[in-house]
């Protein structure tokens, strides 16, 4: 949709380049390749063992070294652990400070960025983050005001139905479909477990809470919209 672009423009900060570091010393051939490749997207794909940390590592160090922001940089792990230890590691190496970078698993970034500018969501900064058990009982409390009585229409359990919905999250994939795929016994309930979904989403609303599945979603939207 041509009336949505946008022009960007990339500032470039003045290099700081310290010598610090011999990369070609420090890394094998293919390591320095990702680690000193151009900006701009690239896709790494490494087994186990290849020392991929080190390459993350050797890579944001370089970034900084030839003038990034660190402020600009975002490191996202799958644990918080590990970005925490790459962060440590770059620290370690270069005299320059990595404090600004943003490092952290998908979920702890959409909640600092969720933090920041959910009210563009309607959600206020202090919004809770809803654990598992807090979910199941969110979604027992609205099966139960919405008048369904689940021993007699078999209807899905809370953890059931807080699995259905995730999947429906993560896969981006409407509802129908993945009963089909996973739950074909619930398709005849396809309509009430979409009226729990809404009225599930309403309450956390209402109740200024997200689940784990909202850290990303709600993140996502947020950035799109």
């Amino acid at each position: 949709n041509l009336s949505m672009s946008r022009q960007y423009t990339l500032q470039r900060t003045p290099s700081v380049f310290t010598g610090a570091i011999d990369y070609a010393a420090e890394l094998n051939e293919q390591q320095l390749a990702a680690v000193t490749a151009p900006p701009g997207p690239m896709l790494i794909i490494a087994g186990a063992g290849s020392g991929k940390t080190r390459t993350l590592t050797y890579r944001v160090a370089y970034l900084l070294e030839n003038g990034v922001d660190a402020r600009n940089i975002l490191l996202l792990t799958f644990t918080n652990k590990a970005a925490r230890q790459m962060l440590d590691r770059v620290a370690n190496l270069l005299p320059v400070d990595a404090a600004g970078i943003w490092g952290g698993t998908f979920h702890s970034i959409g909640n600092r960025m969720l933090r920041r500018h959910g009210s563009a969501l309607g959600y206020s900064s202090g919004f809770t983050i809803m654990d598992r058990e807090d979910q199941k009982d969110l979604i027992a409390t609205v099966v139960a005001s919405s008048g369904i009585d689940p021993k007699e229409m078999r209807f899905p359990k809370a953890d059931v139905l807080a699995d259905i919905f995730s999947f429906v999250v993560n896969t981006e994939r409407p509802m129908e479909e993945l009963l089909a795929e996973k739950f074909p016994y619930f398709l005849p309930l396809l309509e009430q477990i979409k009226d729990v979904q809404v009225r599930y989403e309403r309450k956390k609303r209402a109740t200024n809470s997200l689940d784990f599945d909202d850290l990303l979603e709600k993140t996502l939207r947020m950035l799109v919209e």
